[in-house]
């Protein structure tokens, strides 16, 4: 682009044309003379955080107090052992008011006794499996994309494996991963009878661990993708996972579609629009809880996976409900600023299963 060589200053034309070169690389041109900023709105579509959220199914209740959620698509497979769990039900009093009843954390949290934790454990195996003596594997999770494959063995061991996938084909084993916001996700193989469990925060997401887990699955058991059914259970909504543009960055790294996943969410707080000047933070772009912030679809980034994995769209079932915004219901790290028991989701073959 050229600029009018009849003065120094340029015209409106050249503005124009300059304004829509900014506009194309997702720019703005400051009118203080200044470096262009990044512009979001140009970049991702605009939404109220209800318009992002996607409502929790009701729980069952256990005989025994627990409130789980299954797979309502699951429920005519009676090999099958599944569910995710909820705050509600159990035994522990670490993080509800002295006056509440208690709470069913399955994480051991130093803030949490371990016997505690144990009997939790147990309540939840019971509820799922109608019996609490059901050995519940889990891992040390460390949002990497490593899978483990578990045997009977390890629920004898006094430290889990590090991990944050893990599968099986043993009967009579429940596989377990914690969460408190990530992303839990379920997955069982119809024909082989053959079962996974994934934890997919954001980093968890960008190192592909669902995509590598059902690659893991092909590997391990010979799974088919056309053969499998995955949940996408509970965790922190795209209504409220405000995140930075370093998150971006490292999305735009890994996939084609990542600006999909993304949205320009504003606050729909009548108090925070009219006076915007009384909630100004000093953190980082995000992270305020005034608009416009960036949010990401966590769910939606895993159900991608699921799909460039080989599974079938019906195949993949959203369970619903946001940590976050839902905490009568669900623990979460980010509400809770840190103190936060945490949530199981399981998934075992029937010991008496056959194939």
């Amino acid at each position: 682009m050229r600029i009018s060589s009849s003065s120094t200053t340029p015209s409106g034309k050249d503005i124009e044309a300059i304004d829509a070169l900014f506009q194309n690389a997702g720019l703005v041109r400051s009118l203080r003379g200044k470096a262009g900023a990044r512009s979001l709105s140009v970049r991702f579509e605009r939404a109220a955080p209800e318009e992002l959220s996607r409502p929790a199914p009701v729980p069952r209740l256990a005989l025994n107090g627990v409130q789980w959620i299954p797979v309502a698509a699951w429920n005519k497979r009676p090999w099958l052992w599944h569910g995710f769990s909820t705050r509600k039900g159990g035994l522990s009093r670490a993080y509800c008011p002295d006056d509440a009843p208690g709470e069913l954390n399955l994480g051991f949290t130093a803030d949490d006794s371990r016997e505690a934790v144990t009997a939790n454990r147990r309540l939840l195996a019971e509820a799922v499996t109608a019996d609490p003596a059901t050995p519940l594997i889990t891992v040390r999770q460390i949002h990497s994309s490593l899978i483990h494959r578990a045997v009977a063995a390890d629920s004898l061991r006094e430290r889990p494996w590090k991990a944050d996938g893990i599968l099986t084909d043993e009967p009579g084993l429940l596989l377990g991963v914690q969460t408190a916001d990530c992303i839990p996700v379920l997955v069982a193989d119809r024909k082989q009878r053959a079962v996974a469990a994934f934890h997919a925060g954001w980093r968890g997401t960008v190192k592909r661990i669902v995509e590598a887990g059902i690659g893991r699955m092909r590997l391990e058991f010979g799974s088919r993708p056309e053969d499998l059914v995955a949940a996408i259970g509970p965790g922190v909504g795209a209504c409220c996972y405000a995140v930075g543009e370093e998150v971006l960055s490292a999305f735009e790294s890994q996939f084609h579609y990542a600006r999909e996943l993304f949205r320009e969410v504003y606050s729909t707080d009548p108090i925070r629009n009219k006076y915007p000047m009384l909630f100004l933070t000093q953190r980082a772009p995000g992270h305020s809880p005034i608009g416009p912030s960036l949010h990401l679809d966590l769910v939606e980034a895993n159900r991608r996976q699921l799909l460039d994995a080989g599974l079938k769209p019906r195949a993949i079932q959203v369970v619903g409900g946001c940590t976050n915004c839902q905490t009568e219901l669900f623990f979460s790290h980010r509400a809770s600023q840190g103190h936060a028991g945490r949530m199981l989701a399981v998934i075992g073959i029937f010991a008496t299963a056959s194939k």
